[in-house]
């Protein structure tokens, strides 16, 4: 018997994109020498395979972000509540765009998860 695992590795990009974009930040810091600015990695112990890997894991993140932001609500609210839920292990987060009706709320999140996951899998991410 086949076991289909698009389930777990669904939340695992919803996990890692939600840490990615929770660490974002729009602004420079500051006092960030303009020198190094375009360095790939600040921490000199990581080898060249790790800051490669972290480079292509960003990219991966921004494609996930792109098809995140190009559904329409309430399956774009669905997918932030689901990267949430999926980060913090619990699921007790809940959006005001998503259905109050249990049955409602599930359905609109299945056609949210179907929706990524088909649009991750044509994009080459999944």
């Amino acid at each position: 018997m086949m076991f289909n695992d698009s389930k777990a590795i669904l939340d695992d990009i919803l996990s890692r994109w939600h840490h990615h974009c929770k660490h974002f930040t729009i602004v420079r810091q500051a006092g960030a020498d303009p020198m190094f600015r375009m360095a790939r990695s600040s921490r000199h112990w990581l080898t060249e395979d790790e800051v490669r890997e972290s480079e292509i894991d960003g990219y991966l993140m921004k494609a996930v972000d792109f098809h995140v932001g190009e559904m329409e609500n309430p399956h774009r609210a669905a997918i932030y509540m689901e990267a949430r839920n999926c980060y913090t292990g619990r699921s007790v987060w809940l959006s005001p765009l998503l259905p109050k009706d249990k049955e409602e709320r599930a359905i609109v999140i299945m056609e949210a998860r179907n929706m990524l996951t088909r649009r991750l899998m044509t994009a080459g991410v999944m």
